[in-house]
């Protein structure tokens, strides 16, 4: 896993002055250590003692699905405004760069009890506060907060009442 944080790239002033935008996507251009990647966070307790998986739009999606397959457990998605189609629950968080809503399904989550919440990066928390809002509020548990990279300097898991686990912190 050391090659992995040198395929992580930052783009400064992205997506406005200000941030840098760390680009997760030369990990999974990097067939050996995603697969070592996905292997690792899906053997994780967060993952093994919860139900099923929620992933956050968009680019949790793509650690969310290889880790439901490899761990055999379904996945949920957490959606932006305007993606999902049925019935949704809905909440508002705050980004450090803006404000947007996430959306669940509500049929999707009836099935299941307890949740690992998927995400490529944590900086401030504010979407996967928002989906633990959504959690909540729908009488469920969270076993934890799973993400590839955690940005210390930013203090996100500290919002959290639930374990946080990051393959890489930085």
């Amino acid at each position: 896993m050391k090659k992995l944080e040198s395929l992580i790239k930052t783009y400064y002033d992205f997506p406005k002055k200000g941030i840098a935008f760390k680009d997760l996507l030369g990990i999974i251009q990097d067939t050996e250590v995603f697969r070592e990647l996905i292997f690792q966070m899906s053997s994780n307790k967060i993952i093994k003692n919860s139900e099923a998986i929620i992933s956050i739009d968009a680019r949790g999606f793509i650690f969310g699905s290889a880790i439901s397959f490899q761990a055999s457990k379904p996945m949920i998605v957490a959606r932006k405004p305007g993606k999902l189609p049925g019935e949704l629950i809905q909440e508002q968080y705050d980004l450090e760069y803006g404000k947007n809503f996430l959306s669940i399904q509500k049929e999707s989550i009836k099935k299941f009890n307890s949740y690992a919440i998927v995400d490529d990066l944590l900086a401030t928390g504010g979407t996967v506060d928002c989906v633990a809002k959504l959690i909540y509020r729908s009488d469920k548990k969270i076993t934890g907060l799973l993400t590839v990279v955690e940005l210390l300097e930013l203090e996100g898991k500290s919002k959290f009442d639930f374990p946080v686990e990051s393959v890489i912190s930085i």
